[in-house]
């Protein structure tokens, strides 16, 4: 059988979406709320710590940072975007095609 060629991705995540994540079986994320069009998985396990400790930890909240497989020809379909510093780089990933994202292991 051939070897599937993998990306390590992280993404920063709060008390509940990780709660998801584990009811999944660590098998997949959660899919994403109305008013949350994008699946933003980062590149950089630095870039989601920051996001994890700046953002997810807002009122009171946790921050945790997910580190996850991801099948290389599946992020062939997107660009790699920056947002912001040259560090912060993340795929964009249209919430209707999240359930697609194989993930080969956490």
């Amino acid at each position: 059988m051939p070897e599937i060629a993998t990306v390590t991705l992280s993404r920063p995540t709060g008390q509940a979406e990780l709660d998801l994540i584990r009811e999944s079986g660590w098998n997949a994320f959660p899919p994403r709320l109305p008013d949350q069009p994008i699946f933003y998985p980062v590149l950089n396990e630095s870039y989601a710590t920051q996001i994890a400790r700046d953002w997810n930890t807002k009122d009171g909240g946790i921050g945790y940072v997910v580190r996850f497989l991801v099948d290389q020809v599946f992020l062939d379909r997107y660009q790699v975007q920056t947002a912001g510093a040259r560090e912060h780089q993340e795929y964009w990933i249209p919430a209707g095609e999240l359930e697609e994202l194989a993930l080969p292991g956490f």
